[in-house]
């Protein structure tokens, strides 16, 4: 079943224009009530510190309320607290109002089902048959509640420190960009709650500032500011709290790869890593090749947590992730968790007694060159023989010490030519004129279609 307006990730784009506009929002609350609560229920609404979160969740509630679903209003919570908050509060599916890394003008609508997972592509083309309806209003016996729950996010504070059980975190100072996003009220609270002295940033929302120079996608204060204060660790949220970007004492980022391998090397120690440890096509090269050193098995999905999660569920692994940070212990959570991972790796470090710097040192970053082409529509880039031919060319130069990745973007029409080695002279030549030879075979498929 295909889908109109669902992508990799709920239905995002720019605020005021189709979909993401309040008709469209109170619609989609209607069709997916029809879907997931037919006989009425309960959903869990949450949403990160965008100016436009307040119109889109009223537009949810009343699209809810009028189909007969009741409707608990969390407030700013990261997004994996409400997938985790709509399994314990026993609700039939959950709704998350954000945009994750994007910047404020944009927001998104995305879904959880009662489980805590994300909706199957099936449930979703459901959700839009709907849409074409008009919205659903039920006689007045019939209509749901709603109720402010804000208190409620402790219960989640309280889950993620239970994943590190026993972990003392006296004597740590600790810097956390929380990207004037989601988390910015429980994460300095969880690490406070351990016995951190913290230093917040990106805590101070205004509806407008979310991600703005701050959070995983930016984390240059943060790089000034741990070795600024001293601070053994920095800690960097995405909008929505479900990215991670770590910063060492020196002031150097660790990214989500890196994050991976120390996780995956102290569970393997332990003998708690279960099955492979899964990447994608775009995880750096040096991952791989540092977690075969520890003879752990590394798999890689397409681009996108769903299709890492496909992956390890096939697998019966419970560790894998993105290099932007988008890390998945399955063991703990059902989904992506900036502030669980945080946890895990900081509970490490205790354990361990070693530095940020020194956990990650054993995994080289092989220099990795990325160059977006833009195309007048999307193609598929493996099926000119002229791009073929290159890429070929281009692997022989390589000669095993690296890799190409052409990847359509899932939601604009760009070819993404991602090449990377040891050689970084060698790599950016590559990957420049690969991207000469996709744009000028991009312009031929267009002009012949």
């Amino acid at each position: 079943m295909s889908r109109k307006y669902f992508g990799t990730d709920g239905v995002r784009g720019r605020v005021g224009e189709h979909p993401l506009t309040v008709e469209f929002a109170l619609k989609l609350a209607s069709s997916a009530a029809r879907v997931l609560a037919p006989n009425g229920g309960t959903v869990l609404v949450g949403k990160d510190t965008r100016i436009s979160g307040y119109m889109f969740e009223s537009a949810l509630e009343a699209g809810f309320v009028a189909s007969g679903v009741n409707v608990m209003l969390i407030g700013p919570l990261p997004t994996p607290g409400i997938a985790y908050l709509t399994k314990r509060f026993e609700c039939d599916f959950g709704v998350v109002i954000s945009a994750s890394h994007n910047p404020y003008e944009d927001n998104g609508i995305k879904f959880f089902d009662r489980n805590g997972g994300k909706l199957s592509d099936e449930i979703e083309a459901q959700i839009e048959q709907y849409l074409d309806d008009p919205p659903v209003t039920r006689s007045s016996s019939e209509l749901g509640k709603a109720a402010r729950v804000d208190k409620s996010r402790v219960r989640y504070q309280e889950f993620a420190m239970s994943t590190v059980p026993g972990l003392d975190l006296s004597g740590f100072k600790l810097v956390i960009d929380c990207a004037n996003g989601a988390g910015y009220k429980v994460g300095p609270r969880i690490l406070a709650d351990l016995g951190a002295e913290i230093v917040p940033i990106g805590s101070s929302p205004n509806g407008r500032n979310i991600n703005l120079n701050c959070g995983s996608t930016s984390p240059g204060l943060l790089q000034l500011t741990v070795p600024g204060v001293q601070a053994q660790a920095g800690i960097a949220l995405d909008g929505d709290g479900d990215r991670l970007v770590m910063v060492d004492n020196l002031g150097r980022t660790v990214d989500g790869d890196q994050l991976l391998y120390i996780i995956a090397r102290a569970r393997k120690s332990k003998g708690l890593l279960k099955g492979p440890v899964v990447g994608t096509v775009m995880s750096n090269l040096g991952l791989e090749h540092a977690l075969q050193k520890e003879g752990i098995e590394f798999r890689r999905a397409k681009v996108g947590d769903r299709y890492v999660m496909e992956l390890l569920k096939e697998t019966g692994g419970t560790l894998g992730g993105e290099t932007s940070g988008h890390l998945l212990c399955l063991d703990h959570t059902t989904t992506g968790d900036a502030l669980i991972s945080a946890l895990q790796v900081l509970a490490i470090m205790k354990e361990t007694g070693s530095s940020l710097a020194e956990l990650a040192a054993p995994m080289p970053r092989y220099p990795q060159v990325m160059q977006n082409v833009r195309v007048a529509k999307k193609i598929d880039p493996f099926s000119s023989p002229q791009i073929a031919e290159a890429v070929a060319k281009a692997e022989s130069k390589l000669a095993g010490n690296g890799r190409i990745v052409l990847r359509p973007s899932g939601t604009e029409p760009v070819i993404r030519v991602m090449v990377e080695g040891s050689d970084e002279k060698l790599v950016k030549e590559i990957c420049r004129d690969l991207a000469a030879i996709v744009a000028a075979s991009a312009e031929q498929k267009v002009a012949v279609g």
